[in-house]
Order: structure tokens, then C-alpha cells, then sequence
């Protein structure tokens, strides 16, 4: 089953992952996550590829975490949050952590925790269509992979994270520089292949070692341990359950959700 969540595909040196729930807007299960950490292993340990693309099938680069996942689940108690957001943030952060270059084309929807990968990869090409954004605070749940402050500053991170904006169009989003490029409307997965392509035409180990000095900047001012104690913290918002999360989830189970879709955006009319 998780086989068939994700598509992998070699264009020469290019390792293509393509997100495969496009009935649910690719929203990232777990057995899509485990999938996925898979994939991203697999290109790590083949020495014949040079960058990695990822990108979604159908409508969207992907909604973000599932929540119909956790609707299933009910997940209680600390110890299964744990392994719940640790999984969460190793797929995100393996996209910054890979040693060879990563890039995510993006159209659609690319939000929460898919916000947080396209944020996590080298570069991210936009389709004009795409719009992104971080809508957890507005049904009590927290972030789980806080890059947002780093990749632009506090005052738009705040902005986008207290508010729960869920709609940044494209320009936007690339002058908060959010994303690399903006691509007309179905030209991001060949734009993206064309940037693998040129990267790949140069030698692995010095665009390897150039992203690790980058990279390492971030280290130095500490974004590890900012990002590790950020997941600390969503880790007691989510094990400690909000009252909003637990009428938003209470919702769902009942009416479903798209009626709890609708009960969180009615308070914010």
C-alpha cells in the first residue's frame, strides 16, 4: 500500500518523487511519510543521482498532514505524539539535512506541514496557481517544523503562523522569499527539472559540500536546537490536546470534515 502513495521516477541523474493521494489533495499520511523517508534514503544512498524533485499529483502539491489520519488514530498520551511529530518533522527536515540538492515544485494548495517541506527543500519553483500557508492555529494545533522565522523574519512568520493565513499567492509568498521562482501555471515540475539538470551537470561533490557550507550558517545560529525545541513545544500543545483541537476533531468525527472545515472558518468570518 505505501508503494503506491508515492511515484518515483530517474530522468538520468534526477530522482523524482511524486506525491500520489491526489483524491486527498496528497495529504501526508503516515504510511505516505514512512514512503516517502524511503524514497528520500534510497536517492541518498545511490551514488548515480545528483538532485531530487518532488512534487504532487492531481490538483495540488499537497494539503499537509493528514488529518482524517488522526481522526482514525484519536491519538492520546505523550508517548504516541512523540513518535507521531517525530516522524512529521524527520520527513520535513531530511529535504534540508540531504546532502545532494533538493527541490520542490509546487502548484495548488501547499500547506502546513507541506508548507514546511517546500520551505525545507533548496529551492522551491511555484506554479502561478500555487498559494500556501499555515492555517494550524485556527484549529488549536501547533507547528511542528518552525523554519518559517528563518526562511523569512519574525514579523512575516508571525504574521502568517498567529494569524493562520492559509491562502499567500505565489508572488507573495517569493517576495517574503518564500520560494525561488514563479513559474507561469503548469510549467513548475519542467522548471524544476531544468534546475536539477543544470545542477546535476556539475561536480556532485562540490555542490554537495557548498550546500553543507550553507547550510552551516544556519547551524551556527543555532537552528537545530531552535527547531528541535520547537518541536518540544508542539509536542505538549498536541499531547496536552487544546480545547479548540479537540471541538475541531470532535467535529470531524461527527459531521466530518468539511463540517469542521467549516466550523473553523466560521469563528474567523
Amino acid at each position: 500500500m505505501a508503494e503506491e502513495l508515492i511515484n518515483i521516477e530517474r530522468k538520468a541523474a534526477i530522482f523524482c518523487i511524486e506525491l500520489n493521494r491526489p483524491q486527498r489533495v496528497n495529504a501526508l499520511s503516515r504510511d505516505l511519510l514512512l514512503a516517502l523517508c524511503a524514497a528520500v534514503d534510497e536517492a541518498q544512498r545511490d551514488t548515480s543521482v545528483r538532485a531530487i524533485v518532488i512534487h504532487g499529483a492531481g490538483k495540488g502539491f499537497s494539503s499537509g498532514f493528514d488529518l482524517k489520519d488522526q481522526m482514525a488514530l484519536a491519538p492520546v498520551g505523550a508517548a504516541i505524539w512523540r513518535e507521531i511529530l517525530d516522524l512529521d518533522f524527520k520527513a520535513t527536515m531530511q529535504f534540508w539535512d540531504c546532502k545532494k540538492p533538493t527541490i520542490a515544485a509546487v502548484h495548488g494548495p501547499c500547506l502546513a506541514g507541506a508548507f514546511e517541506l517546500a520551505l525545507a527543500c533548496d529551492y522551491t519553483i511555484a506554479s502561478s496557481d500555487a498559494f500556501f500557508g499555515e492555517p494550524e492555529l485556527k484549529f488549536g494545533a501547533g507547528i511542528v517544523t518552525m523554519l518559517l522565522p528563518w526562511i523569512t523574519g519574525p514579523k512575516q512568520a508571525k504574521r502568517i503562523i498567529l494569524s493562520g493565513l492559509d491562502h499567500i499567492p505565489a508572488q507573495e509568498a517569493l517576495a517574503m522569499g518564500l520560494v525561488s521562482e514563479v513559474v507561469q501555471t503548469g510549467e513548475h515540475l519542467n522548471r524544476a527539472l531544468q534546475i536539477a539538470s543544470h545542477l546535476s551537470a556539475m561536480d556532485p561533490v562540490l555542490v554537495q559540500e557548498t550546500k553543507k557550507a550553507i547550510n552551516q550558517s544556519y547551524e551556527i545560529q543555532g537552528m537545530q536546537a531552535a527547531l528541535q525545541r520547537a518541536l518540544d513545544i508542539d509536542h505538549g500543545i498536541e499531547s496536552h490536546g487544546s480545547p479548540d483541537k479537540q471541538q475541531f476533531m470532535s467535529i470531524a468525527r461527527q459531521k466530518g470534515l468539511a463540517a469542521a472545515i467549516a466550523w473553523r472558518d466560521a469563528r474567523f468570518s
